[in-house]
């Protein structure tokens, strides 16, 4: 009987994906993103989806959701693929958001949907400062769309990885 062992990819992607020990995470280390009640909807190997609803805490004066949540929310859907590639890494990779973009489309009411797709990409530049140590950066688009499916917002993520070679 074959037993399969899980890498830390799959590691980290079932514990983004426990509502309740994520929730935890946020709470001590994205105090933030837990009060604006974001939730990751799928994480895989080539795509993330997190959502962040219209509510009080996250409200603009026009009645829409404040850019900057928005922006937290597109960011998640890319970190949460940066963190699957150095969750546990040997070499340890430190990550980084070095620049970004973003560029709105509609107002975002009700329940938006931030979906990151390039998770290949983000394995590729993870891989590549494992095995050279030398730093890499990966752009990473987030697309936000409302509950018709209609785009609100896309965000463009420079990630920095680093792996931190033993001497």
């Amino acid at each position: 009987m074959a037993v399969h062992t899980l890498t830390t990819a799959d590691q980290f992607r079932q514990l983004a994906t426990s509502p309740n020990k994520l929730r935890l995470f946020m709470l001590a280390k994205l105090p933030m993103a837990y009060m604006a009640d974001l939730r990751v909807r799928s994480i895989s190997e080539e795509r993330a989806e997190v959502t962040i609803p219209y509510k009080y805490l996250n409200k603009n004066p026009f009645g829409s959701i404040y850019f900057a949540s928005l922006s937290m929310a597109a960011e998640l859907s890319t970190g949460l693929l940066c963190m699957a590639q150095t969750y546990k890494s040997d070499p340890a990779v430190s990550m980084l958001v070095v620049h970004m973009e973003g560029d709105f489309s509609k107002k975002a009411v009700g329940k938006i949907t931030f979906t990151c797709e390039d998770g290949p990409s983000i394995k590729a530049a993870a891989d590549q400062t494992k095995a050279t140590g030398a730093g890499v950066t990966v752009v990473a688009t987030s697309i936000g769309t409302d509950q018709s499916g209609d785009k609100v917002a896309e965000f463009r993520f420079t990630w920095s990885l680093k792996a931190k070679l033993k001497v």
